[in-house]
């Protein structure tokens, strides 16, 4: 017994020698009173030793209520911080600033499933805060945006793999929340979000850039929103080393329905496709109201064909959006000219796109439609016009096709 107290007794003596002579790469917290200013939601810190960029910063005020912020900024001993909860009864008398060291994380659990969340993680919902599945490997946790719910399902290839989508929203109107809310009720397992919005983000980033007096760039937006953009949008991926792969589906609104706005302007040159939702469409009852001129995907490609869908798949698409272009130019110049001085074919286009809309892009809510039920409805609308004026398709697969006996077959 006493052999062990003596080594027990030498190992402490060593450990303490080490740690006088060990370089800590943390710092200990510190507590400053030194608030130098408020200008909206951001406070001004001075005298901050090592203040790191993006640190979590904890404010207690004078009430005892304590609020969170992030470093934004760095200028030697002074610091500026963004307040989450706003910066209202802040001074610089009774209100308390801990800097943490640490960046905003969430930590990721099976827990989260059909729990509900605020931006920073914390639980709403009234229940306690989930344990992360590898509490010792913090680098393993990838921060979402705006974490969420999870929805869990899936079996590819007969092995059973996790699959999960994380719903986030930000900005959102009180009946939005509410439909959500809703849902969650009656597919408990299914939903856990938040009331994200990239178009409300995009708005809280120019005013915190106001708020720092930064030159502004289109329309107010900082010049720095493309990088911050897609810092966030470029965290979709394979992670290396890694199964599985992380895919965001981001919403945004475009102010006045303007495609050339800065943010869904910007957007477009980082995603990999876009779905645009038509507000005309909308109106008409076409459900899903989705205009498909000017939505996109840049990975299309890669995942049609043989194989995959049909091969007609690529020749079909190519052919249904000119069609739909043209009908489109000769809808406006029918309003200009009127009906009767449009040519047969120029009715025929005009035919193709109001069954365009009505048949293939409007589809009922409870309609499960599969690829090749799709692929079938294009051709029987390509089929109003004459083989000769099916440009896009080749020949062999006009032969394949257009005839009903033979595609039937």
């Amino acid at each position: 017994m006493a052999a062990v107290d003596f080594l027990t007794a030498e190992m402490a003596n060593k450990a303490h020698i080490d740690a006088v002579n060990r370089d800590y790469i943390c710092e200990p917290h510190l507590e400053y009173r030194t608030v130098g200013g408020v200008a909206g939601p951001l406070v001004v810190v001075n005298t901050v030793k090592k203040p790191k960029y993006a640190e979590i910063v904890n404010l207690r005020l004078g009430d005892g209520s304590v609020r969170r912020g992030q470093v934004l900024e760095v200028d030697g001993d002074r610091a500026v911080v963004q307040v989450f909860e706003g910066t209202s009864g802040i001074d610089n008398q009774s209100t308390t600033l801990e800097f943490t060291g640490e960046v905003l994380r969430t930590p990721v659990s099976q827990d989260m499933l059909g729990r509900v969340f605020n931006g920073s993680g914390r639980p709403i919902d009234g229940g306690p805060p989930p344990m992360p599945l590898c509490p010792h490997t913090p680098h393993t946790l990838l921060p979402l945006a705006s974490p969420a719910g999870l929805v869990k399902h899936g079996a590819e290839e007969g092995e059973a793999e996790p699959f999960a989508i994380v719903f986030a929203a930000m900005g959102v109107n009180m009946e939005t929340a509410h439909f959500f809310k809703q849902a969650r009720t009656h597919t408990p397992p299914l939903h856990a979000r938040q009331p994200c919005h990239m178009s409300s983000y995009a708005d809280a980033l120019r005013e915190v850039s106001a708020a720092r007096e930064e030159v502004p760039g289109r329309r107010g937006y900082p010049g720095y929103m493309y990088t911050d953009l897609a810092t966030i949008y470029e965290r979709a991926g394979r992670i290396e080393g890694r199964k599985g792969s992380i895919t965001q589906l981001p919403i945004l609104t475009m102010p006045n329905d303007d495609i050339t706005h800065p943010i869904p302007d910007l957007t477009g040159y980082i995603t990999e496709g876009q779905v645009y939702v038509d507000r005309q469409l909308h109106n008409r009852q076409v459900y899903p109201p989705i205009n498909v001129l000017p939505s996109l995907s840049r990975l299309m490609k890669s995942a049609i064909g043989e194989g995959m869908t049909r091969g007609d798949h690529s020749e079909v698409s190519n052919q249904l959006y000119a069609n739909y272009a043209i009908g489109k130019d000769v809808q406006g110049m029918k309003a200009v000219v009127g009906e009767e001085a449009l040519s047969s074919e120029d009715l025929l286009y005009l035919q193709f796109l109001d069954k365009f809309e009505a048949r293939f892009v409007n589809q009922g809510l409870y309609d499960n439609r599969s690829i090749f039920d799709s692929l079938d409805l294009a051709w029987s609308l390509l089929r109003l016009f004459p083989r000769e004026l099916l440009r896009r398709i080749t020949t062999e697969t006009l032969d394949k096709y257009y005839d009903r006996e033979k595609a039937a077959a």
